[in-house]
């Protein structure tokens, strides 16, 4: 397996303006997290001292708080990240296809995201079929549980590595989009079929460097959580209140660090493999049709680009 780690950083680094974009829209996010959750438990806290609700009914208010944040979190990177991302990921792809780095990158990946989708919700349709087609493919070529089924003591690796592959599945459709913007296909149903096929072929490196990477995600993360700690710990000298907070700004920290920079390293990696990896590739009717068996959700693409395709052919003529 050849890894692409180096070349990947360096287009990473190249593409800082996203990149410090990405990190002020996950900086204001994580504040807006921090006073959020600052507020709900703090509320709750001095309401349970007051005696004016039961410990019961206080769990219940931080469960709906969590739900309404999930949601927003949802529809903010729906809306908002999303558009940004896909702007980055268009910068990417041309900076692997072409050599070159766009002089003003903010506009070109807005220019080349209405090139290839006409609207938001069109890039949104064509990434969530895709990322379904991803997870069902890996979960078909890749069983860890058959492979180490004669021993039980590694059963809660396999698991670990289980959700691993689940996660990669969301960065692997990251880089069939960034394909997408290397084509000269107009049909983005076709476009991203053909996307799809081209990771069936190379869905070893592909898979491999992203699972690395994810584990080392992991472990990053937990990294972080273990060095800020003494910062609730210091806070929780001073009273239950300030230790909460302190927990609170702990999370938020890390959260801001996980969506404007680690997220994005982790995108230009795999994007990098993908493109590197299947640049000498074409796509196969054999390879469509292994994928095709393996997956329901890669006949309804299929069946959406043909559908694309004959709808101009039988529009009315005017």
């Amino acid at each position: 397996m050849v890894l692409h780690f180096g070349k990947a950083t360096g287009i990473f680094v190249k593409t800082m303006p996203f990149v410090l974009l990405r990190m002020g829209i996950g900086i204001l996010l994580g504040i807006a997290a921090i006073l959020y959750f600052g507020i709900v438990i703090g509320f709750g806290l001095w309401l349970l001292d007051a005696g004016t609700i039961s410990g019961g009914i206080g769990a219940i208010g931080l469960l709906l708080a969590i739900v309404i944040f999930i949601g927003a979190w949802r529809l903010i990177s729906r809306y908002v990240l999303y558009l940004v991302k896909a702007g980055h990921i268009a910068v990417i792809a041309h900076i692997v296809d072409t050599g070159e780095v766009p002089s003003n990158q903010i506009a070109f990946g807005k220019s080349k995201v209405r090139e290839h989708f006409k609207e938001a919700s069109a890039l949104f349709a064509v990434d969530q079929l895709v990322k379904a087609i991803i997870k069902q493919f890996n979960r078909r070529v890749v069983s860890f549980s058959n492979l180490f089924a004669f021993s039980s003591g590694i059963r809660n690796i396999i698991r670990i590595i289980g959700r691993a592959i689940a996660i990669a599945a969301s960065y692997i459709d990251e880089a069939i989009i960034a394909y997408m913007f290397t084509t000269t296909e107009e049909n983005p149903w076709r476009a991203a079929r053909d996307g799809v096929v081209l990771y069936g072929k190379n869905w070893k490196p592909v898979l491999g460097s992203t699972l690395l990477i994810v584990l080392a995600l992991y472990a990053a993360t937990f990294v972080m959580l273990l060095a800020m700690t003494p910062i609730a710990s210091v806070l929780g000298s001073l009273s239950t209140v300030f230790e909460v907070v302190g927990w609170v700004v702990v999370f938020g920290i890390v959260l801001t660090i996980y969506a404007g920079f680690l997220n994005p390293w982790v995108k230009t990696v795999v994007i990098t493999t993908f493109l590197i990896e299947a640049q000498d590739d074409t796509p196969d009717s054999a390879t469509m049709e292994r994928i095709a068996d393996r997956s329901d959700k890669f006949n309804e693409l299929m069946g959406k680009a043909e559908t694309e395709e004959k709808e101009p052919a039988t529009a009315p003529a005017r």
